[in-house]
């Protein structure tokens, strides 16, 4: 589920883009000013982001630039301001879009989907299609795992879940995203197939799965592959 980050201190307006994202399956983080925006943004790793240039503890240009050392996701700018030199200023401090205040939540829902399919177009260019540990390796394109020079054979079910983490390196993947992705959205509260796979996982790849140094618990949270 792709996790958007909405940076607004108009609380209707973050009401009205929480409903209409979430209705359409994307994961909502909320900010009400800069400080928290920025904590969240390193914290939670939002696929993208909505900012608002007017906000009560910096001006949003400073944001943009600071976000762009915390993040990579794209970054969709919502402001009342509507002249060229603002839009210029945001774009230039690494904003990917500029929309006016008021808009149609149609327009930037295109907007937004179009932002993250080209974000992730580049960012499956730039992935390692190999991933290399001191264990283990991983070829992403072959789907083959090696240890000790020899081959480890997976499930398809073990295989789609140690995809979905390593093409995350060192991003938390919540539960509920795991089990929808792997399993289906009915399964989405069945967090005992984790525990069990992930064992697997583990006692196949870790040198010491009692204490997994590269398939990372985060209690109550998900789970995490630490390269």
């Amino acid at each position: 589920m792709p996790r958007v980050l909405v940076v607004e201190d108009d609380a209707q307006l973050v009401r009205a883009l929480r409903i209409n994202l979430q209705a359409r399956a994307y994961e909502v983080e909320e900010a009400a000013d800069g400080g928290s925006a920025l904590r969240l943004a390193e914290i939670r790793r939002p696929d993208a982001i909505l900012l608002d240039l007017g906000l009560p503890d910096m001006e949003g240009v400073e944001l943009i630039k600071m976000m762009r050392g915390k993040s990579r996701a794209p970054i969709l700018v919502l402001s009342a301001r509507h002249l060229s030199a603002e839009k210029v200023r945001a774009l230039d401090a690494g904003a990917d879009d500029y929309v006016t205040k008021p808009f149609s939540m149609d327009e930037l829902l295109a907007r937004l989907r179009a932002a993250t399919r080209r974000r992730r177009t580049t960012a499956e260019a730039e992935a390692p299609t190999v991933v290399t540990t001191d264990v283990f390796t991983i070829d992403l394109v072959a789907k083959k795992v090696r240890r000790d020079a020899a081959t480890v054979r997976l499930t398809p079910t073990e295989w789609h879940l140690l995809e979905i983490l390593v093409s995350h390196p060192g991003r938390l993947v919540s539960q509920r995203a795991l089990l929808r992705e792997v399993w289906g959205p009915t399964y989405a509260e069945n967090t005992n197939y984790l525990r069990v796979y992930m064992a697997q996982l583990r006692r196949k790849l870790e040198a010491d799965p009692a204490h997994p140094r590269y398939l990372i618990t985060e209690a109550g949270m998900g789970y995490r592959f630490e390269p």
